[in-house]
Parts: C-alpha cells; structure tokens; sequence
C-alpha cells in the first residue's frame, strides 16, 4: 500500500499553531488497515495533546477487503452493466474533551474515496488528479476547515 506517511507529519496551518508536527508510531491496526498512534505533537500547539489510552489519538488507512474488477461488457450492447467502487478510508480519531471536568469523547474524521473498478488502470491520471485536488484542498483549507469545526461557519 502506498500510504505511508513519514514521521513526524508535518500538520496543515491553524490558527494559533506554530509548525505543528505529529510523531507517529506504529499500532496493531483492524484487518484490511495500517494504524498509527500519535506519540508526541511538536512545534507550538498549546492544549494539544498526544495519544493515550483514556484519549485516544491515531490515524489509519482502510483498503477494500474484497477489492472488486470489473465485470464483462454486454455482448449486445457493449455497455457495462454494473461498474463496483473499491472503497479506501482514512480515519483520524482523536479523543476531546466536551466540558471541564467530563471524560473524552471521540471525534472522528473520515475521508472515503470511491474508485470506480477499471478507472485505476484505464484513467489512473484522472484518479491522480482528483486525489490531487481533493488532498491539496483539504491542505490549503486547513485553517478554514478548523475555524469551520468551531464556528459553524463555511
């Protein structure tokens, strides 16, 4: 699998963050994944904190369990009938803390990319270009997307 992030992670900008950084450590992940706990965090990040049991910290990568290929066209028609999608995830969990005094609960966010069966060898330049897209939005809306998180805004 070609997701193997190299540590420390860089993080994306927020406001109030200084280089955030993310020293990541292998974890026994769930079948079909890879798993990391997040084992220290750099740069300037006052509050933040690392993974520890009681909240918790990690990132990890789903593959699809039964990857799916393509079916074979109408002979009459030459149309696919049914084009499957082979699902890959990635999760990050981190565990916050809704009110003083109270026990973390776990936030969750999840990127899911649906690839249609074929289009990652007959169009692996297009898959490429919306992972692009999608990452590098994501990466340079960092600090909107954290503002979102808080202040409901968009």
């Amino acid at each position: 699998m070609a997701f193997n992030p190299t540590s420390p992670v860089a993080g994306g900008s927020q406001l109030s963050f200084t280089s955030p950084t993310y020293t990541l450590s292998a974890d026994n992940a769930p079948t079909n994944a890879k798993q990391w706990t997040i084992s220290s965090v750099g740069g300037t990040q006052v509050g933040a904190i690392a993974h520890a049991l009681s909240i918790p910290f990690t990132l990890a990568i789903f593959r699809p369990a039964n990857p799916q290929i393509l079916g074979p066209v109408n002979p009459v028609t030459g149309m696919l009938k049914n084009v499957p999608m082979n699902r890959l995830k990635v999760i990050t969990r981190k565990g916050v803390i809704p009110l003083s005094g109270q026990a973390a609960r776990t936030m969750v966010i999840t990127t899911t990319i649906d690839v249609p069966a074929g289009a990652e060898t007959y169009d692996a330049a297009n898959v490429k270009a919306a992972c692009s897209l999608h990452f590098g939005a994501l990466w340079e809306q960092s600090s909107g997307l954290g503002l979102s998180t808080y202040q409901g805004s968009i």
